[in-house]
């Protein structure tokens, strides 16, 4: 017998649902201590990597960063269209309220409390996560991000771990950004801060973290925001710098996987024929071992899932061959993962 019909309702397990996180980096890997741009960079964000492209043909995108002013400010361009520019800033402010956050929200609120509160903050800083890192979300709670400015350093987290409760807007879940370490967990909880409003906010399921220039800079003495008309301010330039000097930022993804198992049953007396040319003679069939006429043997090495025509469309490779024969019975479980 070379095919067997699986029974849909005994040998078949579908839609099976299990979550599991990894490193978000390249590699799988927990830590990034070292951050790299290209040699070309664009006026609206910088791609940082995890190795120089200019002389490592393996580094890649992990996040993108950048800066975003409601009105334009720190960017080439004004409202009246009377100066040349694209007023980049007030473009990616745009594009992040369209993305994160609900109708007819005009701005961001850094608070203890995000969605709460009606007033809003004119600008942040963003960190946007890479797709092909972070996959299908980041793991809240699993992600360190450390800025360092010369006299002074903060570490930064979520609250998801003290979180009473969960905020979801348009884009998804969202937590504050509060100081601490994943290790020993939040340190000073956003309601303290709400004189200059959290650290920021996190969307664990956009991959986006919005951290708050007015807290920010005023813990880290080199991130100085500049908010000036129509002038070209570097402060990504200066976020990207902070980054470098704290050469530490773990994260981790979060990703549910759905798998399908496949029980392959191998009763006694099936399977027992093989096609390889040492098992029976070419010119009439015999078997070329006497003692397969009662009980022939063959191992077991591989098994094929087919389609109703018979085409082959998965192979389970077994880590070591299989003994099959009269007197053996097997059930080999396949599990194929989405």
């Amino acid at each position: 017998m070379s095919y067997q019909r699986f029974d849909r309702a005994n040998d078949i397990i579908e839609n099976q649902r299990t979550t599991v996180t990894s490193g978000l980096w390249t590699g799988g890997s927990t830590t990034l201590t070292t951050f790299f741009t290209g040699s070309t960079t664009s006026s609206y964000f910088v791609d940082v990597y995890n190795a120089n492209p200019a002389s490592d043909t393996s580094a890649e995108v992990q996040f993108a960063l950048g800066y975003a002013h409601i009105d334009g400010s720190g960017s080439l361009g004004n409202t009246t269209k009377t100066t040349s520019g694209d007023r980049q800033t007030a473009a990616l402010y745009r594009q992040f309220r369209n993305l994160l956050l609900a109708p007819n929200t005009e701005q961001f609120t850094f608070t203890a409390a995000p969605a709460a509160s009606s007033s809003g903050y004119e600008d942040f800083y963003f960190l946007s996560f890479q797709r092909a890192r972070m996959r299908e979300k980041v793991d809240p709670g699993n992600w360190e991000l450390h800025l360092d400015g010369g006299t002074a350093k903060i570490k930064l987290i979520d609250d998801s771990s003290t979180a009473s409760s969960v905020t979801v807007e348009q884009g998804g879940r969202v937590f504050n950004v509060v100081s601490g370490s994943i290790t020993n967990g939040v340190h000073t909880a956003a309601a303290s801060e709400t004189a200059r409003g959290a650290y920021g906010l996190f969307y664990p399921d956009m991959g986006i973290i919005l951290l708050n220039p007015t807290q920010v800079s005023n813990k880290v003495a080199d991130i100085q925001v500049v908010r000036s008309a129509n002038a070209q301010d570097n402060n990504k330039g200066d976020l990207f710098d902070s980054i470098v000097q704290g050469a530490n930022f773990q994260a981790r993804r979060e990703e549910e996987i759905s798998s399908t198992s496949y029980f392959c049953r191998v009763n006694n007396k099936r399977f027992n024929f093989s096609s390889n040319p040492t098992f029976a003679t070419s010119s009439d069939g015999s078997l070329t071992q006497p003692t397969f006429f009662k009980d022939p043997q063959t191992f077991i090495t591989q098994v094929g899932l087919y389609n109703e025509t018979n085409e082959l469309l998965a192979i389970a490779k077994l880590s070591q061959p299989l003994l099959n024969s009269y007197a053996r019975e097997a059930i080999i479980k396949v599990k194929l993962d989405f």
